[in-house]
């Protein structure tokens, strides 16, 4: 049964051990699509989109799941820049690692589905990036 589908049928229900799905080779996938499609800036270890395709996302995506398996992965730090404001003032921002970003939202992805089932009003449900529009979330979800 999806998490949502439990979380919706049993509202008491106490999820217990989800690092396991996080890890899971089709979650990694769809998480690494949406990183993708972001085209963000490369972290601290300066790794692209173009250096994991030269080098197989499949075999990237492996690893990463080995890494989560075995509980041996840990974040990078995180690369700071600075960006230019209207007024001429600086705003830090924080990069993370392209690894570090898919293994966060492969987390969303299992775990944002839950508390959403559980809010009673409308009002107080959790929106995902209201401003960007609706975002699909997978049938496994």
């Amino acid at each position: 049964m999806a998490l949502h589908a439990k979380a919706k049928a049993e509202a008491g229900y106490r999820f217990y051990a989800l690092y396991d799905k996080i890890s899971r080779e089709d979650i990694l996938a769809h998480a690494y699509a949406l990183c993708r499609s972001n085209k963000g800036a490369p972290g601290v270890d300066g790794q692209d989109f173009a250096e994991i395709d030269a080098y197989g996302v499949e075999r990237w995506l492996g690893e990463l799941a080995l890494a989560l398996r075995q509980e041996s992965y840990r974040p990078e730090p995180i690369r700071r820049v600075f960006i230019p404001k209207a007024n001429g003032k600086l705003r830090p921002l924080g990069i993370s690692t392209l690894r570090d970003r898919v293994c966060m939202t492969a987390a969303m992805l299992v775990l944002e589905p839950i508390p959403r089932v559980r809010l009673r009003r409308p009002e107080d449900k959790l929106r995902s990036r209201p401003s960007a529009g609706v975002i699909r979330l997978p049938s496994w979800a």
